[in-house]
């Protein structure tokens, strides 16, 4: 069975090297591209100022903080959910650069690509649209994402409109979150969510009636008197 999560966070700043922390991670977990509902988020306390340009994009001040867990405290669950999955991540460089690096605070010396799979849907979307952007709103827009409650990010929210986003870009089923509310951030549940039971199913398989079987030989029998032959031709043996 694949799984696989996609995953987003948010953090203080740009740049890990100049101490910047995370401060979100959201995680949507996939099961042979099905969601399951077992999906990860949360906030998680800095230990240091946010940004004024980072709080402009995503909204997350330091008082909103203030009272959020440690990473330390949540390392461990985190690690445990996110172990043997394949993460799907928009620039992922940057998200697993901050990840190893609070891992590595919380005494972890295992790297994510070590018990991961990473899989960065930037580099997949330069591949399949060379010279185009390739940013979240861009692939969204052009892949008919609708995108238009994200008026600031968010790890979880954008982790469902990868998620929508990922499953388009390989040829699956691709609306995840089509219908999600602006509701302080939490997410109407989506019409996938609706349509699919949380675990995989066997497809239904209808088989034809016996009336429906004779109209389809005696089509087979009208075309290949028509056109003198058939291309197929196995059912009028039978």
């Amino acid at each position: 069975m694949q799984r696989q999560i996609i995953l987003d966070t948010e953090t203080t700043g740009l740049e890990v090297e100049q101490g910047h922390r995370l401060i979100e991670v959201g995680c949507i977990e996939l099961k042979n591209r099905r969601p399951t509902h077992n999906n990860f988020h949360r906030y998680v306390n800095p230990e240091r100022a946010v940004d004024y340009g980072a709080q402009q994009v995503h909204g997350l001040s330091n008082d909103f903080l203030a009272d959020k867990p440690l990473f330390g405290a949540i390392a461990n669950e985190l690690w445990e959910y996110l172990k043997g999955a394949e993460l799907i991540i928009h620039n992922a460089p940057f998200d697993v650069g901050f990840l190893n690096r609070e891992f590595a605070l919380a005494g972890f010396t295992q790297k994510l690509d070590e018990i991961c799979k990473i899989t960065d849907t930037v580099a997949m979307a330069r591949r399949l649209h060379p010279g185009q952007k390739v940013n979240l709103d861009a692939l969204c827009k052009r892949y008919s994402v609708d995108n238009s409650h994200r008026d600031l990010h968010g790890a979880l929210l954008d982790a469902r409109l990868l998620a929508d986003v990922y499953l388009a870009m390989t040829g699956g089923q691709s609306r995840l979150t089509l219908d999600t509310a602006d509701t302080g951030g939490t997410p109407r549940k989506s019409r996938l969510d609706e349509l699919l039971p949380p675990k995989e199913a066997a497809l239904k398989v209808i088989s034809a009636t016996e009336a429906e079987r004779v109209a389809h030989i005696a089509r087979l029998e009208y075309i290949k008197k028509k056109a003198g032959k058939l291309l197929w031709s196995d059912e009028l043996a039978q």
